[in-house]
């Protein structure tokens, strides 16, 4: 059997085990938002080798200011949080136990690929420098792997507060997120206006719940029937006219993450212009959602979207990894363009986009093993499980620099 007839019989097996309630659309928007992800730190990304072969991190941004606006639509974690939302109430109200019971599976849903990828990096680390990878190659490497790993425990904390969501949406509709709105404005307006040089440095990290809550209470609204097409429009062109005025009038950074040298982020913690981008981008979101569905209706579109979803957790924990496995073999073979050299020409920017594809195959290859991480460890001893947490904690306090 020919590779495009394989392809189409399983995406209509796909197709007929999908439930008839799934709700196709938001499905879809999760995959886009979860394959933003490695796309951006792929291309955003970049390594220098110093004399001794070791790679250290840089970022094509310091040289190409102009690459911004490849974060405006790279950042999508603002639609991640208005799905996990959407999605969260949709579990919540389906729990057969208590809300409890309902928060530790969840939990454990993201936590266990959390263990996985930090035991394994524990393991491979040791391995890796007897085989002659240089120290900074590790620590670099170890960086990038817990990097995208705080967005876990954030989801964590704002899973935990779904109940609450839900009866603030049934309250005050889609204004539920309108205080998290106010509570960013206000502390940036501490950090970054004229009475900044009296406000503490640590004020910065009020903005971390708030922050990325809003696109969540968002989602929850949606799901409760709270926001309709009126609100998403307001959402949309709210957004993008406060997108605009931070840019233009009160001179936010135009990128959506940090840059090496530059005095102010906007993404850690998150900066209100975060929020006029998420705001904008749920507003869309909303609006073309029966259009989406209707596009993933098609076995061949839709196959795609299953396969991302159930590998989700997999593609977040392991995507830097696959760079990393092209990376650190290159940089023994010495400069590659794209690869180990620095991100400051655009010569580099075509060479990376042509290793893009290497990464997505070796993630692919990674992805067949470790996905049963996202499976429940059935078969793990009290005794794995502990040593998967000593390995996990080894890793983060090699990764974190304290040892």
């Amino acid at each position: 059997m020919s590779a495009p007839a394989t392809l189409r019989k399983v995406a209509d097996r796909i197709e007929r085990q999908t439930p008839a309630h799934r709700d196709r659309a938001v499905d879809g928007l999760r995959a886009l938002a979860l394959l933003a992800v490695p796309t951006g730190h792929w291309l955003l990304g970049g390594f220098t080798r110093d004399a001794e072969g070791g790679l250290h991190n840089a970022s094509p941004l310091s040289a190409f200011g102009a690459l911004a606006p490849a974060g405006w639509v790279l950042q999508m974690l603002g639609i991640f949080f208005l799905v996990g939302g959407y999605a969260s109430v949709l579990s919540y109200h389906r729990r057969k136990g208590s809300a409890g019971d309902w928060l530790k599976g969840r939990i454990a849903r993201l936590g266990r690929p959390v263990l996985g990828v930090t035991a394994v990096w524990a393991l491979a680390a040791p391995v890796l420098y007897a085989a002659g990878v240089p120290e900074v190659s590790l620590r670099t490497g170890a960086t990038l792997v817990i990097q995208p790993l705080w967005f876990v425990g954030v989801y964590v904390v704002v899973t935990a507060l779904t109940p609450y969501c839900v009866r603030a949406a049934r309250r005050l509709g889609g204004w539920a997120a309108a205080p998290l709105l106010a509570s960013v404005a206000v502390v940036d307006f501490l950090r970054y206006g004229p009475f900044a040089e009296a406000v503490p440095s640590w004020l910065a990290v009020v903005n971390i719940l708030p922050g990325w809550l809003f696109a969540y209470q968002l989602g929850v609204s949606w799901v409760e029937g709270r926001i309709g097409r009126r609100g998403a429009w307001l959402l949309l062109a709210g957004g993008t006219l406060l997108f605009a005025a931070l840019l233009a009038v009160f001179h936010y950074p135009a990128s959506m993450v940090g840059v090496p040298g530059e005095a102010r982020t906007n993404s850690h913690p998150p900066s209100l212009l975060v929020l006029a981008l998420a705001s904008a981008q749920s507003g869309a979101a909303m609006l073309l959602r029966d259009r989406l569905a209707g596009l993933l209706a098609r076995p061949a579109l839709w196959a795609p979207v299953v396969v991302v979803n159930l590998s989700a957790m997999t593609i977040l924990c392991w995507h830097q990894t696959a760079m990393l496995a092209a990376a650190v073999p290159g940089s023994f073979v010495g400069d590659l363009t794209g690869l180990t050299t620095a991100p400051d020409s655009p010569v580099w920017i075509a060479a990376r986009l042509a290793w893009m594809p290497v990464f997505a195959v070796l993630l692919v290859g990674i992805a067949r093993y470790a996905r049963r991480f996202e499976e429940p460890w059935t078969r793990a001893t009290a005794v794995r499980r502990t040593l998967a947490g000593v390995l996990a904690a080894g890793f983060a306090v090699f990764a974190l620099g304290l040892a």
